[in-house]
């Protein structure tokens, strides 16, 4: 497996071992990853071990989050703008996106998200980001696919972002950014992903992407050896204490970013878990996630307007 496979075929295992999907559509998911059936009996087992201190129990009790269906309104619903299918002329074809405009924009953000490609949580989140000010553009990193909403079953859409060259998914992302300044001329630029999305900001502010002012990675893994040297962001990092599979990544980025010499806030949120920040999914924490939303417009409004 590729190190992008690995990653999203632990993010399987270890939603079997929460309780949140049964062993037979874990299989499932894993054999789409292209995970043989010995290998992903193996992996589940060893994500067992790893997550034995959170037992699913306490993810279904409600103890390491809030269930969306509990959680009231998410941060920066109240003011959460539409968005519009846009397309534009990538490096390899046409590229899909969701775009919403600030009414005055302070700035524009580009998100990025998670495995499961672009779906309505993730036009939230450029909606809300527009309703506070910074217009925003939310990219389909499966538009060389045909677009997310090409698949039917949510699993295949994230065995197809498995199946892709990490190198297409960075040139794609610098294509969003180009047209992400097009559509906010002069106006400071930064990038916020989740998960998946999270990894892949880290690893655009690797490939030295030179216009964004700011970047926030939420719960996204640190690429094995990677340098920043060639960036020039300000990066917000944010972790969850009860995801150790992804937060134990923090010392490396933490490495780079001081050797990078890049000015950076990381925040280890208690008692929060992978993609707490996502409001539709069972390890959604409104607490986490009303701080995040807070912090992240304070470093937006330090560095990108």
């Amino acid at each position: 497996m590729t190190p992008l496979q690995r990653y999203i075929a632990e993010e399987i295992a270890t939603d079997h071992v929460d309780g949140l999907l049964s062993r037979r559509e874990a299989m499932r998911r894993l054999a789409l990853l292209g995970v043989s059936a010995a290998s992903a009996t193996a992996l589940i087992a060893a994500c067992s071990d790893e997550r034995g201190a959170t037992p699913a129990s306490s993810i279904a009790s409600g103890s390491t989050g809030t269930p969306a269906s509990a959680a009231g309104t998410a941060p920066g619903m109240e003011e959460e703008l539409p968005t519009t299918d846009i397309t534009w002329a990538g490096p390899a074809g046409e590229l899909k996106g969701a775009w919403a405009e600030a009414a005055d924009p302070k700035g524009a953000v580009l998100v990025i998200h998670e495995n499961k490609g672009l779906n309505s949580w993730v036009r939230t989140v450029a909606g809300r980001l527009a309703g506070v000010g910074y217009s925003a553009l939310a990219i389909d990193l499966l538009s060389e696919e045909g677009g997310t909403a090409t698949f039917t079953d949510p699993a295949e859409a994230t065995a197809a972002l498995g199946k892709v060259d990490p190198q297409r998914f960075v040139a794609d992302l610098k294509s969003g950014v180009e047209e992400l300044g097009r559509r906010a001329p002069g106006k400071k630029l930064a990038v916020v992903g989740f998960c998946f999305g999270g990894g892949l900001t880290w690893q655009l502010l690797a490939a030295g992407e030179p216009q964004l002012a700011a970047a926030v990675p939420f719960y996204g893994p640190f690429p094995d050896g990677a340098d920043l040297a060639g960036s020039k962001a300000n990066v917000l990092g944010f972790y969850g204490a009860l995801d150790t599979r992804v937060t134990s990544t923090q010392d490396a980025a933490k490495t780079a970013l001081d050797k990078a010499g890049l000015n950076h806030l990381l925040v280890v949120e208690p008692n929060a878990d992978h993609a707490f920040f996502n409001d539709s999914g069972p390890r959604y924490n409104a607490e986490a996630a009303a701080d995040a939303w807070q912090k992240l417009q304070e470093w937006f409004g330090k560095y990108l307007v």
